[in-house]
Parts: structure tokens; C-alpha cells; sequence
């Protein structure tokens, strides 16, 4: 039986200062400070609506390693190559949050509005796809509706996203990739941060943070059922800051990774929905997940809760036997991309609360080393095309 610090975190919620924010609070305001790594780890291994114009596009294909993020601060995507930065931006939409790119070039993007279809190689909209669900008047920030996580379907057919209904629970869309529409639509949990696919296909993940759950729909039925994933408890409900946030699927079994204050790693099977909870090392509050073909974790800590007991933003990577080494960033971030040789980590700058800033962190795996690369505006979603 594995002891863990802490006990009784689960109490720790927002304080009554400010009930409005409070109701709506979960996610930890990151601040600066040092962490020390622990044992060094080798290498990483509806009909669509005219879209936008481009803004300061290129028409050159991307090279091998560029990488694509959404502006959460804007209406754009912007493509950075690692060494020189921001190379272009096309206007996709207000506030875009997720994203995801398939082996055909395009890239969906989950905005405010609606769902946008990119051509990478292009470096130009192809449509914006409006949600079926009503998410409310289009707005910016932390909680507005529409698309957040996203996620693309094994074969390239479908494009599942979640879908923010503020002050209730979310949907996941279902979109056909040929026919550029919305074909389902499937009730969720609250606030749908993160969507996943199964290595198969067959079924479909949304973490859904105010409901401290992940919603499992199968691809065939579409039939929804809910998973509680609250390791420290539900205790404080909306004004809770533990609850979960971004998932990954390990490519060994198919089971569920979900990272919680780099104290406690939820990992859930999703055939039987029992959760069982491994310790980890960074101890500060995490979001952003991905995983590598070996089963590798990489997950982001953007900062402490209580800044006299936690440690400050990090990036976690966590070796399939359970080693970690946790890698100082300076500031919050909030999602993660590995590069295709596994020895690179670029890590967004945006964040979803305050202290987020418009660049990327760039981290060799091998040595440590970490710089700033300035691109996009509060830049959140990533992928390395």
C-alpha cells in the first residue's frame, strides 16, 4: 500500500473571497520557483461555414518538426519552426483551444466557434464547422463555451470534440472528416478539457474538469458512461482545484494516465472503471499530458496551490517503470508535444488562468537544457506536424 504526503489535501478548496470566481475556480495559478530534477531518464522515444481569411501565411509546406499551436489569445493558429520561432498565422476562429493534425495535412482546430479545418501545407483555411450544441454568445477567456479538447479517430473518418455549455454539462460532437459535418452529438460532463481515442478506434475519452470524471463512448454505439476520476476526493465541488484535466492513453494497454498535483498518478481502466493511483514526484499542480509510443509520460506542472508547500512549473517525464525527472520551467505553461526522435519537448506557454505568456518552452530531454521561444498569443494547443 502506497503512502502519500498530505492526506487531507482534498480539503484545500478556493476561499469564500469572491464566490462568482470561486464557483468557477479549479485550476491553480502558477507562479515561479526552482525544482530539482530526480534521477536522470534516457531519451523520449452542419453545413461548414465560409472560413476565414489567412494572416500573415505562408505558402511554403512545412518542414519535418514544425510545429502548429492554437492563440488562445487570438482568433489564429500560428506554424513556429523550433529553431527561429513564429513562421505564420492563419485566422481560424475566436479563442482557439485544442487541436489536432492528421496524416492528410489538415489540422482541426476547436475554437469558440466553431471547429476549423486547415491545410497545413497550404497554410490555409479550409472551413469552419459550427457546433450543434448551443455553448452560448462567443466569448474569450478561461471559461467561455464551445470546442476544447479534440481528437482524431485512428483511420482519419471521424474528429470527436468537446464542447463547453457554461453553467451545465458538455457535449462531445461527432464530425464526418468527408462530408465536413457534425453527425452526433453525445452528452458529456463539465467543462470537456481533453478528448482522447483509443488505439483502435474504438472508443472515445472526454476528462471532463468540474465533474471530476471522464465520460467513455463507445465509437460503435455512441452510448456514454461515466468514470469518477477524484483521487483526493470531490469534496469543495466547482471551487475544488483537484479535479482532473488532461489524459493519455498508454499504448501498452489502453489504460487511462491521469496526473494530479505531482503527488498521484490516476491510471483507469476503461473496460472495468477502477482507478488505481501511483505516487509521483514534481508536486505541483499539473494539466497538459501526452504520451509516446513507449509508453513514456510527459506531463506539465504549471505551478503550486499553496506556494509554501508546492513546487513551482515543471515539466514531468515519467519512464513506463515509473522514474521520473522532472525538468524547472520558468513560469506556467499548459500542453506538451514531443519531437519525432523523442529527445525534444516544446512546451506551451499559454495557460488557461493568469501568468500565461506568448511563447513556448523548448526542453532537450537529454541534457536538460531549456529555452524560451517566443510565438503566437498565449499560445495553448500543439502539435508537431
Amino acid at each position: 500500500m502506497t503512502t502519500f504526503r498530505r492526506p487531507f489535501r482534498a480539503a484545500r478548496v478556493l476561499l469564500p473571497a469572491g464566490v462568482a470566481a470561486a464557483l468557477l475556480a479549479g485550476c491553480a495559478q502558477g507562479s515561479g520557483g526552482a525544482v530539482s530534477a530526480t534521477s536522470p531518464a534516457p531519451p523520449v522515444g452542419a453545413s461548414p461555414t465560409a472560413a476565414p481569411s489567412t494572416a500573415g501565411s505562408s505558402t511554403a509546406v512545412p518542414a519535418p518538426g514544425t510545429l502548429l499551436v492554437t492563440d488562445f489569445g487570438s482568433d489564429t493558429v500560428t506554424f513556429v519552426d523550433p529553431a527561429r520561432g513564429a513562421t505564420g498565422s492563419v485566422k481560424v476562429g475566436t479563442a482557439p483551444y485544442g487541436l489536432v493534425a492528421g496524416e492528410d495535412g489538415r489540422a482541426w482546430v476547436a475554437t469558440a466557434e466553431g471547429v476549423a479545418v486547415v491545410d497545413t501545407a497550404a497554410r490555409k483555411p479550409l472551413a469552419l464547422l459550427p457546433y450543434e450544441t448551443d455553448s452560448g454568445p462567443v466569448t474569450t477567456g478561461e471559461y467561455r463555451g464551445g470546442g476544447m479538447g479534440v481528437a482524431l479517430a485512428p483511420d482519419g473518418r471521424r474528429v470527436y470534440v468537446g464542447v463547453n455549455v457554461p453553467g451545465g454539462n458538455g457535449t462531445l460532437e461527432v464530425i464526418d472528416t468527408a462530408a465536413l459535418r457534425v453527425t452526433d452529438t453525445v452528452p458529456v460532463g463539465r467543462r470537456p478539457f481533453d478528448v482522447d481515442v483509443s488505439r483502435d478506434g474504438a472508443e472515445v475519452y472526454a476528462t471532463n474538469h468540474d465533474s471530476f470524471d471522464v465520460t467513455i463512448v463507445p465509437a460503435g454505439t455512441l452510448e456514454p458512461r461515466r468514470v469518477e476520476v477524484a483521487p483526493y476526493g470531490t469534496e469543495g465541488g466547482l471551487g475544488s482545484w483537484l479535479k482532473p484535466h488532461y489524459t493519455a492513453v498508454r499504448p501498452s494497454d489502453g489504460k487511462l494516465l491521469l496526473p494530479f498535483e505531482g503527488e498521484r498518478l490516476a491510471v483507469v481502466d476503461p473496460r472495468t472503471g477502477r482507478t488505481t493511483i501511483e505516487p509521483m514526484t514534481a508536486n505541483t499542480h499539473q494539466h497538459g499530458a501526452t504520451v509516446t509510443a513507449d509508453g513514456t509520460l510527459l506531463t506539465v506542472g504549471t505551478g503550486p496551490i499553496d506556494p509554501a508547500e508546492d513546487r513551482g512549473p515543471s515539466l514531468t517525464v515519467r519512464r513506463p517503470g515509473g522514474a521520473e525527472r522532472v525538468y524547472p520551467l520558468e513560469g506556467p505553461h499548459e500542453t506538451v508535444a514531443v519531437s519525432k526522435d523523442g529527445r525534444t519537448a516544446y512546451v506551451t506557454g499559454g495557460f488557461t488562468r493568469d501568468g500565461s505568456w506568448d511563447g513556448l518552452s523548448v526542453v532537450d530531454l537529454d541534457t536538460g537544457d531549456t529555452r524560451r521561444l517566443a510565438a503566437g498569443s498565449r499560445p495553448l494547443g500543439i502539435v508537431v506536424l
